[in-house]
């Protein structure tokens, strides 16, 4: 029998860095169990160039990364998804559309990478910082033993991995 593919939403408002970061992170290191998207509530219309070169430098296929509309996630046709997370404070306040499926949902908001003001080194380090955050907290949340948890202690543990810093963020 065959492993449940779980399919996990990474939202921020612009859809060009977090989010970004996230889906390919769930993808590359995870991908045999979970099927991640990302999108935004108004994407900028193209990705960060510095989230490319990121995700490009730790190997990671970006050939089919496009910033777009969280709509393609709603519709008739739009997969059913199981988790939903924010990644941006600005995204966790805005009214969501109705998700099909009524994928249960936690707010994980990282510093945003791409608004950093300096020079082409502090801009590396903030996606870098972003990537490390991101990465231990797609970490912790594919360890869960999703199919054991009661709804309850799920979003429980969802908002936990939000709300607290680990250790592991700073040393990846």
């Amino acid at each position: 029998m065959a492993e449940q593919i779980y399919n996990v939403l990474f939202l921020c408002t612009g859809n060009s860095a977090r989010s970004i970061l996230a889906e390919s992170i769930l993808n590359h290191e995870f991908g045999d169990r979970f099927k991640g998207y990302s999108a935004g509530s108004f994407p900028k219309g193209q990705v960060h160039p510095v989230a490319i070169d990121v995700l490009t430098q730790l190997g990671h296929d970006t050939s089919y990364f496009r910033s777009k509309s969280w709509d393609e996630f709603s519709g008739a046709n739009a997969p059913k998804l199981d988790f939903v997370f924010t990644v941006c404070d600005n995204a966790s306040q805005e009214t969501c559309p109705i998700w099909i499926g009524h994928p249960m949902t936690a707010h994980w908001g990282i510093p945003d990478p791409a608004a950093v003001d300096g020079s082409a080194a502090e801009q590396y380090a903030a996606f870098q910082a972003a990537y490390r955050m991101m990465r231990a907290r797609i970490s912790l949340f594919a360890s869960l033993p999703l199919g054991a948890l009661d709804a309850i202690s799920l979003k429980n543990q969802l908002t936990h991995i939000g709300t607290r810093a680990y250790p592991s963020e700073q040393n990846l």
